[in-house]
């Protein structure tokens, strides 16, 4: 009796090293397979005549709780790298939208933004998706970026999906493909519309016109019938969104082409 119990008291302290083990397993598979997306944010504080710019925080609080909550993983990265510069007009009590004011009593989340990595160290290869946050600044400091263009050439070259929203489709201004072609062309696409900018009164912030640019590169160009109203478009990998109210429509978009890999 006393040898019986001795094996039934071996065999559950083996089984519980056992399921203990299975369990270390499923967790770090869980965790190996978790979405990592890169979102890439301004570096730039000011337009050209001293105007001050930057981030349109709406345009980065959205996907960044749309998918964080949704279980993926986000790492912060801007050309110059270090404290991103906030557009102030986006946490005005006239444009502030909602989910920027939950953000503004976000720890982490402003934490991120404070330290971003610089945007020549990350590689496509490292995450499976990459989501590009406007405000004006971009317009400044993304078209002629090289690490920007390379970055953007390999997440398309390894069929990842890219998203911009608004006007960090300046982004997309001077990045080809393999074959010199310009990106965008033939390509069916959304960003800040002239109406916008003119009724907005904000032409000044940018570098250029962002509608003129997309059908001067090649693209087929489309907007929302209202002025700031939701809407963004996806053609093949390549998501784009019009304005800060389609920056989480355009992050569910991605999500979901992430997910359909």
């Amino acid at each position: 009796m006393k040898t019986t119990m001795r094996y039934a008291t071996a065999f559950m302290a083996l089984l519980t090293v056992t399921l203990a083990g299975m369990t270390a397993t499923a967790q770090t598979k869980k965790q190996s397979t978790s979405k990592k997306v890169l979102i890439v944010v301004t570096s730039a504080d000011a337009a050209g005549d001293g105007t001050k710019t930057g981030l349109w925080l709406e345009e980065f609080a959205a996907p960044y709780y749309y998918l964080t909550e949704n279980g993926v993983a986000v790492t912060v990265a801007s050309p110059k790298g270090g404290e991103t510069p906030i557009d102030p007009a986006s946490t005005s009590e006239q444009f502030m939208a909602p989910i920027a004011k939950r953000f503004l009593s976000d720890a982490e989340g402003e934490r991120k933004l404070k330290n971003a990595v610089k945007l020549n160290s990350v590689m496509a290869k490292d995450f499976d998706a990459v989501f590009y946050s406007g405000g004006h600044g971009p317009t400044w400091d993304m078209p002629d970026n090289a690490a920007s263009i390379s970055l953007i050439q390999s997440f398309v070259e390894q069929q990842k999906p890219t998203a911009f929203v608004c006007h960090s489709a300046a982004a997309l201004k001077n990045v080809k493909t393999k074959n010199g072609a310009y990106l965008l062309k033939g390509k069916t696409v959304t960003g800040y519309s002239n109406d916008e900018e003119v009724t907005g009164q904000t032409s000044n912030k940018g570098a250029f016109s962002l509608e003129d640019m997309l059908k001067e590169r090649g693209a087929n160009y489309k907007k929302a019938e209202q002025n700031w109203a939701p809407f963004a478009l996806q053609d093949g990998l390549l998501i784009t969104g019009e304005n800060p109210a389609s920056s989480q429509i355009t992050a569910e978009k991605l999500l979901a082409a992430v997910n359909a890999k």
